[in-house]
């Protein structure tokens, strides 16, 4: 690697779709952002923005056969804006994997033995290691020189105690089939713990913070002292919160009743859960604006759906300040999160008795950065924190990769 080699180029391969970011780590720029989405069909489309020259966004159509199709054409873009994968300032490619189990704990540089412990979590992670390890093998054959490098989603929740990441079943069962709570959306736990302890003048290591990540997936961690302690989803992204398609927490013995009375199958049940549940499956919609837009014309079914929502954040909120007896700071992030004034408002009410508060005027504020909305005389923050899990895979990396 040469001494300007600062920049980091992260990819998050999806099933049939790929986003990429090209950071300078010099300064955390990014010079260079995109998606290539509808992989393997015949109305692929490939969206590029080059950052660092002010550039206009480029799109592209047209079928794209597969995922090597997909990086070199992402190659070709960043090449034509002189960025291109050849360049020697190019220090390394970080990779988001979701699934590492317990055995990648940090940033891992790729090798043979890595990609094949990535292979063997497949079964725990059938939707999206197989999509992960097949962007890794292809920037590998672009780029053989170059460090690659994965970066979990499950690794920072690796540090929770066993008390808090064993399901009470029979132990010899769980190791055998690998069953205990792993936690997902990891990077972005790491990347707002750290960023609102910052927020309150405090080291990560001085800071309790409970982290709300609200997109269409959702999940909240206990952090203490920069550690996580618990974190909702577990085995797999199903468990926890409800979610835009996903119930979250449900009593176990309904998939036996939809099999046993309802006649479903296992796949039937796992489609139900996972895609056909939680708003859009209690009201028709996941998106959250247009479900503030019904409630505001009155729609009862929207309103239900958005109350059984927030019941469950405060049910999370309130068990996590009992995990952390001391909280700092509750942050919302992701998508809902940082844009749902509605959400954060409804989710601190009535937690006046946990040290929370939010002032109506700081939680209408629209904006990109990291800010507080509680009042001054709230004994626990309460904090808006935009998350940037690029950003973070690619500190992470080039940390890893320099060190």
């Amino acid at each position: 690697m040469t001494a300007n080699a600062t920049r980091v180029l992260v990819l998050n391969s999806g099933s049939s779709s790929v986003k990429y970011q090209l950071l300078d780590m010099s300064d955390g720029s990014r010079l260079a952002v995109g998606l290539v989405e509808r992989i393997g069909e015949t109305t692929s489309r490939l969206v590029h923005t080059p950052l660092a020259a002010d550039g206009e966004t480029r799109e592209i159509t047209g079928p794209i056969a597969d995922h090597d199709a997909a990086l070199k054409a992402v190659a070709d873009e960043l090449a034509a804006d002189g960025l291109g994968l050849d360049s020697p300032e190019l220090a390394a490619i970080g990779h988001r994997v979701v699934h590492g189990g317990l055995k990648f704990t940090a940033p891992t540089v790729i090798d043979d033995p890595v990609l094949k412990e990535i292979e063997r979590l497949v079964p725990v992670a059938p939707l999206h290691n197989p999509a992960n390890i097949t962007g890794i093998k292809t920037a590998q054959a672009l780029r053989p020189d170059l460090p690659q490098v994965a970066v979990f989603d499950t690794a920072f929740h690796t540090t929770m105690p066993e008390h808090a990441a064993r399901y009470a079943i029979d132990v010899e069962t769980a190791d055998a089939h690998r069953i205990r709570r792993y936690g997902f959306h990891g990077t972005s736990h790491a990347y707002v713990s750290r960023r609102t302890a910052e927020l309150l003048g405090k080291a990560p290591e001085d800071a309790n913070v409970i982290v709300l990540h609200l997109g269409n997936g959702a999940s909240a961690s206990a952090v203490q002292g920069g550690r996580c302690v618990d974190t909702s989803m577990g085995l797999t992204p199903l468990e926890g919160l409800v979610m835009g398609t996903r119930s979250g927490d449900i009593d176990p013995a309904v998939t036996f009743h939809l099999k046993r009375v309802a006649g479903m199958s296992v796949d039937e049940i796992d489609e139900l859960l996972n895609k056909k549940s939680g708003l859009i499956g209690l009201c028709g919609d996941n998106d959250m604006r247009e479900i503030r837009r019904r409630i505001d014309e009155g729609d009862q079914r929207a309103a239900l759906a958005f109350d059984i929502y927030i019941h469950r954040l405060k049910k999370y909120i309130g068990a996590y300040s009992a995990v952390l007896g001391k909280v700092d700071a509750v942050a919302f992030t992701a998508g809902v999160g940082e844009n749902a004034a509605p959400v954060r408002a409804a989710a601190i009410a009535g937690l006046e008795e946990l040290g929370l508060a939010v002032d109506a005027a700081l939680n209408d504020v629209r904006s990109d950065e990291p800010r507080l909305i509680s009042p001054e005389y709230a004994r626990v923050a309460v904090a808006v924190v935009p998350t940037d899990e690029e950003l973070e895979i690619a500190r992470q990396t080039y940390a890893l990769v320099t060190a």
